[in-house]
Formats: C-alpha cells, structure tokens, sequence
C-alpha cells in the first residue's frame, strides 16, 4: 500500500518545488522593481529640479525629459505605494547614478534638497542681480525686478531704488533652489547687516559718511583700480574732491551712465552725457552704486588716509597702478605722458 503513494508524493514535491521557483522569481521580480536601480546613463550624479506647484504627473514627466529613470512604469508603481503622488514637493534634488526606485521616490518625498551655492562677485546693475538669481534659482525674475522698483518695499531696509543693490555684499550663498524672490533679497539684506558690524558702522562715521555713502564710493573705487595696496589712496582723492564740493570726475561713473562698461578711452562727448550718475556733470556721489564693491574694498575706503591728492590718472607705462597729485599743474604733466601712450596704441 506504500508503495501506491509515492507517486501522489512525488508529484507535491515538484508543485510546491514549482511554486517556490515562482514565488521567489516573483519576489525577485518585485524587489528588482523596488530596489535595482532605475536610473538612465549620466555621471555619478544629476540634479533633478521639481518646480513650485508641481503636481505627481509634472514629476513623472519631467523624470523623463531631464534623463533621470529608465522605467516610468516601475517607478510610478513604487512612488504610490509609497504615498508620493499626494506629497510633492518643490526643490532640487541629487540623484545619484544607480538609484533605485525606492531611493528616488523616497528622496522626493522627503523634500530633502540639495543646496545652491551661489556664488556673488562684482555685478554692475539690477540685471547683473537679477540674472544671477533667476539663473541658478527657481525666483522668478519678474518678481525680483518688482522688488527692486519698489520704492516702498526698499524703504523698511534704507534703501531706494538707486541704493538697492547696496543690499548685495558679495561672499558665497546658499539657497534652497525653489527660494522665491523677496527670500533671496531679505537673505542678502541680512548679510548686508551683519557685513555693517559696530566697527564698520564708527569708521564710517569717523569719515563723515553713512554705510550707503561707503558703498557708493567703493563701488567707484572697485571700478579704478585691481590694486588693492592703492584703493585706500584713489578713495583719499575722491573723498577730498567731495569735502571741497568739487566734481568727482570719475570715469567709471560715465560707463555706468552710458551703460558701456567696454569703454578703454573717456572723451568729452562722454562727460557730457546727462545723467546724475555722470559725477562729470554733477557734484557729490552718483546716487547709487555702481558696482556691487568687495570687502576688501569697503574696508579700503573705510582705512582712507588723510592726503592732500585731489587728482590722479593711470599711469603711462600700464602697469595698473596710478599716478597721483595735489595741483591740477601736477596732473596735467601726468596725464599728458597717459595720453601720449594712449595715442601711440591706437585707443
């Protein structure tokens, strides 16, 4: 009678053999869904940017269209068993290559977002700024330049329209990529105030000068000169021309007024350009920046020596530097060697 079961053992031995060769493809299947790595051929890591008001479809498109999953499909079915679709969130994000389905949907989830370093050096114009941002940032430009036209808004910061950018100290940033435009102002604006510290603020006054005043007149020095040993001495001259009421008569203010900052040779045509920027035509400081100044050279104007020098021009064998004088006589005889030498290289 034994030997009539073998065959009905047999027989349960190969299903339940089958069917644990099918429930483990299965498992295997689904794991390599959930975990193996969906991810299209790039480098060692791609930025995935979700814009602000994003919907779960928006995701999964733009998934696609920046070259980030292989599968939609598999990923689609890992993100709602996750509950992504009802948890989109702004942002960019790092995704490394080899991310599995899982990974991904679980970063997004979480809104963990890589950082922008934005790195600010010298801008000339609102456009400069508004460039920069709207480039590297979700901000929208539109709003930024608002912001920065809004005489009102500026007001609660002691800044105008033209004394704006005065808001912008030039150092490293960082920001969430979805920042909007009135985030990253107030952002720079605090940098602004803590640039300002107490000792600032008192070498300032020791000059006879507000911290706008400071960065208007760096942001002219900034423009003279790369030569930082010199900067506190161009700033001497123009500080003395100012304290006897005289015209600055500073070039870079006629580029800015001109807005052709690729001028090598200012001519009499230019300073006659009518414009409060044009300190050829009018007396005391432009009534903003025009450039966004380093520290180095706020400190510069902050650490102006007292000097007699009411005149300086570059000096003849181009080496950058400047040469300086007390008596228009003086500067005559150095701006003529200045413009010889411009003359014999066809400027």
């Amino acid at each position: 009678m034994a030997k009539k079961r073998k065959p009905t053992n047999v027989w349960l031995k190969r299903s339940l053999l089958i069917a644990g060769c099918l429930a483990a493809g299965i498992l295997v299947y689904f794991s390599y869904r959930v975990f193996g790595p969906n991810t299209k051929a790039f480098g060692d890591s791609k930025y995935f940017y979700v814009r602000t008001g994003s919907t779960y479809d928006d995701v999964l498109e733009g998934l696609e269209d920046q070259g980030i999953i292989r599968n939609r499909n598999s990923f689609n079915w890992v993100a709602r068993e996750l509950g992504y679709p009802s948890r989109v969130k702004a942002g960019r994000y790092k995704i490394a290559h080899g991310m599995s389905n899982f990974d991904i949907a679980k970063l997004l989830r979480s809104g963990k977002q890589s950082p922008v370093v934005l790195v600010i050096n010298k801008l000339r114009t609102k456009q400069d700024l508004i460039r920069k941002v709207s480039n590297n940032l979700e901000a929208d430009s539109n709003a930024l330049r608002a912001l920065l036209s809004d005489q009102v808004y500026l007001r609660q910061f002691n800044l105008d329209t033209n004394t704006a950018m005065c808001a912008v100290v030039p150092n490293t940033y960082e920001f969430y990529w979805n920042t909007n435009a009135e985030t990253v102002f107030k952002k720079l604006e605090k940098e602004r105030e803590e640039f300002w510290t107490s000792d600032r603020r008192e070498k300032a006054k020791t000059l006879d000068l507000t911290p706008v005043q400071v960065t208007i007149l760096a942001s002219i020095v900034e423009e003279e000169s790369n030569k930082l040993d010199e900067k506190p001495i161009i700033s001497s001259v123009y500080l003395n021309r100012f304290r006897k009421g005289m015209r600055l008569q500073a070039d870079p203010t006629v580029k800015f007024a001109l807005q052709d900052f690729g001028l090598k040779r200012i001519r009499e045509t230019h300073t006659q350009f009518d414009s409060p920027y044009n300190t050829y035509r009018y007396e005391g400081f432009p009534p903003g920046p025009i450039c966004t100044p380093s520290e180095k050279t706020i400190n510069a104007v902050l650490n102006t020596p007292d000097t007699d020098y009411l005149y300086f021009c570059a000096r003849s064998d181009f080496s950058g530097y400047h040469a300086f004088a007390a008596t228009y006589a003086e500067h005559l005889i150095n701006a003529r060697k200045y413009q010889a030498e411009l003359n014999k290289r066809g400027y």
